[in-house]
């Protein structure tokens, strides 16, 4: 899981609900500090939330982006039901559809991290009109590497069992400073990391992860796609094998970032980097989408 180093809120930012005509999520709306460039909606990984982006939305902001961030149901503080079907990877796929639509301004660009990027590029299958571009922020094309996959199926056997607050103590003893060195464990951190995971449904906890270790290979999907693909993790990535990850990125021909010194969260421990990386990206995916719009102008009074 991601691990916020500080909860405060980035400036411009407002936390809220954002309706959609599939139901209300709780979001982290941050609104660009001068002219707008662009959009971005960021779909979270597993055991996390839209607090993951926290220290990712001032420098998108400040680079004239609004930054959306969002708790997908059952996470967090977005309600969600109880049975298995609604955490299947089409069902949070048509929630983030629904999401860029809600935002109201055309297409978006869209990242998912880690788990969010399987929902995210399901997402970008089903309506590619509503997004201007598909980030893939440490996440792959297939299953998580197998120590991941023994630790997810650990997680949800556990849960399958036990009352959720001993599967919490659990994991802080096993791992008690989580994924990412050296995030400092101040008492508010720790009660919000027990909060959110207290409060996401175990229905989610069980279909994130059986996702994440189920999931096959996917490059196909990404190369049936009509829009700008873009690979980003940090060099010391630990839950896809970057040997994989840069191969798809080839494969697909995606734009490809890799954060030195990062680990699986860059959007915690190297915000202003990866948003550098990012914006970088996005500015080229518009480029090229005007040059192919005067083209085809061009070529239609041509003729």
């Amino acid at each position: 899981m991601s691990k916020p180093r500080s909860l405060a809120l980035p400036p411009r930012t407002q936390a809220r609900r954002l309706v959609t005509a599939r139901g209300d999520f709780a979001v982290l709306d941050t609104a660009p500090a001068g002219e707008r460039r662009g959009t971005v909606l960021l779909l979270p990984g597993y055991t996390g939330s839209k607090e993951d982006f926290l220290a990712l939305l001032g420098p998108l902001s400040d680079a004239g982006y609004r930054a959306v961030a969002v708790d997908g149901r059952g996470q967090h503080e977005t309600p969600g039901p109880r049975g298995r079907a609604a955490y299947r990877r089409k069902a949070l796929a048509l929630d983030a559809v629904a999401q860029a639509a809600a935002l109201g301004e055309g297409p978006v660009h869209l990242l998912g991290h880690s788990f969010g990027g399987l929902v995210a590029r399901a997402a970008a299958s089903l309506a590619p009109a509503a997004f201007r571009s598909l980030t893939l922020l440490s996440s792959g094309t297939g299953r998580v590497a197998r120590p991941q996959r023994v630790r997810v199926r650990m997680l949800r056997g556990a849960l399958a069992v036990l009352p959720k607050d001993r599967v919490w103590e659990a994991m802080c003893r096993l791992d008690a400073r989580g994924e990412e060195p050296g995030a400092v464990d101040a008492p508010e951190l720790t009660r919000f990391l027990r909060r959110r995971w207290m409060r996401t449904r175990i229905a989610q906890l069980s279909g994130a992860g059986r996702l994440l270790v189920a999931t096959r290979d996917g490059t196909e999907e990404l190369l049936d796609l009509r829009m700008p693909l873009h690979f980003a993790y940090g060099a010391d990535e630990m839950v896809w094998p970057t040997a994989e990850l840069a191969a798809a990125a080839a494969r697909t021909g995606a734009h490809h970032s890799v954060v030195t010194g990062a680990g699986h969260s860059p959007n915690v421990s190297h915000p202003r980097e990866l948003a550098e990386r990012l914006t970088a990206f996005w500015d080229r995916a518009d480029a090229d989408a005007v040059a192919r719009a005067g083209s085809r102008t061009g070529a239609s009074t041509a003729s």
